[in-house]
């Protein structure tokens, strides 16, 4: 599995997915925040689905 997402968009997805989560917690307290695990998780595997569908990658190196 080739990495497709880059450092600065990895960065952006952990802070959105644990902010989306944090709502199942404080705030709004919505079970919507649990979508928040797929930005979280593509953020720390540094592999995104749908860029790899579309052939799509915001990762600056060629592995």
């Amino acid at each position: 599995m080739k990495h497709n997402v880059g450092s600065i968009d990895r960065i952006l997805r952990v802070i959105i997915g644990l902010g989306l989560i944090s709502m199942v917690f404080v705030g709004p307290q919505s079970v919507w925040g649990w979508i928040g695990i797929v930005p979280l998780a593509t953020g720390l595997i540094g592999w995104c689905p749908p860029y790899a569908l579309l052939g799509i990658s915001t990762c600056g190196l060629k592995n």
